[in-house]
């Protein structure tokens, strides 16, 4: 079966590697061909990485790409689509994929509809609040990344299972190589620009920690805005796709700040979900799934107050031990829970079931 993934970015954006195109291998074993068709590539975020703005003219170019796109839908058994059609257009216009008659598969991690029902401007609230709705109203099943999504999708879409966003546990293991005695902790944090500004409340917290030199902290994603924050011991790394899973390894704990506001409660830990596979502990802010993701204690900490992000670092910083315990635990928990493996068949599931219906 053909199925046209209408997806929002390219292979840039983890969500597109982590929520579709890992999974590919395992929908081609169970027949399904997928075509993928991003609405905005990668150098639209490359230009938000370097700070500099899209051009309207290639964003208005990319709308109009993407609206020749849905009129080729027909040729496919299904359409898997990414959060939305077109950003900021009212739900009248998400209501054109429903057009093709097919199934549609929706697929979101982030809770994008509070950039409608939330935002600061009246008029976008009161235009645009709803406009995922038909999108939602029309799709066969929703694949929401967390529970707080799935409580939001399931209004409209009683098809609506919780789907983590994963990794692939054959691929994110612990470092192969023990850390050289005498070498500084490291305390790490990967990230885009977008999520940088979470870490900013903590860096004077940071900077104390690597002071006398035993501790270091490592960025990776952070841009270049990350620039003026620069303190001794703040490595800033530029992102790849290629060391990804090597600049994770070289980290000794990582860490998750998150402020709790709407939006945020509907992250999907993404991070924590790196960080464990790879065998780190983590610490993290107790918002939206972190809550789930991480136990107390166990395979991490949970941390509110100033005073409880010093304490959960400062015992894991003096602590090899329980450094490896909770990586250890963390590890686990990845493999069980939150890797490939244990998500793809329930994903394939959800398309062999669409299918049916074709």
């Amino acid at each position: 079966m053909r199925v046209l993934a209408l997806v929002k970015y390219g292979r840039r954006a983890a969500s597109t590697r982590q929520r579709f195109l890992q999974y590919e291998p395992f929908l081609a074993a169970a027949g399904f061909t997928v075509d993928y068709a991003p609405l905005l590539g990668d150098a639209y975020l490359e230009r938000l990485v370097d700070g500099r703005r899209p051009s309207l003219l290639s964003v208005a170019a990319a709308y109009g790409a993407r609206l020749a796109r849905l009129l080729t839908a027909r040729r496919y058994d299904l359409l898997w689509v990414h959060c939305e059609l077109f950003p900021y257009f009212p739900g009248l216009a998400e209501r054109l994929a429903a057009l093709a008659g097919r199934p549609i598969i929706y697929d979101f991690d982030d809770a994008i509809f509070h950039n409608y029902d939330a935002s600061p401007q009246r008029l976008v609230r009161r235009l645009l609040g709803r406009k995922l709705e038909p999108l939602l109203r029309s799709a066969y099943a929703c694949c929401c990344g967390n529970p707080y999504l799935r409580d939001y999708a399931i209004r409209y879409c009683p098809n609506s299972i919780i789907l983590p966003t994963v990794v692939d546990t054959d691929l994110y293991v612990p470092s192969p190589t023990a850390k050289a005695p005498g070498q500084p902790v490291t305390i790490g944090w990967i990230g885009s620009p977008s999520t940088w500004p979470l870490v900013r409340p903590y860096l004077k917290l940071l900077a104390e920690l690597c002071s006398d030199g035993t501790v270091e902290v490592r960025a990776v994603g952070a841009g270049i805005a990350a620039e003026a924050d620069r303190f001794p011991g703040l490595h800033l790394v530029a992102w790849t796709e290629q060391r990804e899973i090597a600049e994770v390894q070289k980290m000794d704990i990582g860490i998750m700040p998150v402020w709790d506001g709407p939006f945020q409660r509907g992250k999907s830990g993404y991070k924590l979900i790196q960080y464990m596979a790879c065998g780190l502990p983590v610490v993290a802010s107790p918002v939206g799934v972190n809550r789930d993701i991480i136990v107390d204690g166990d395979n991490g900490f949970l941390a509110n107050s100033d005073a409880d992000w010093r304490a959960a670092l400062t015992r894991l910083i003096d602590d090899p031990q329980l450094r490896r315990r909770l990586g250890d635990a963390g590890r686990l928990r990845a493999e069980r829970d939150l890797s490939l493996a244990s998500q793809a068949p329930r994903l394939v599931e959800v398309f062999r079931s669409a299918g049916r219906v074709v």
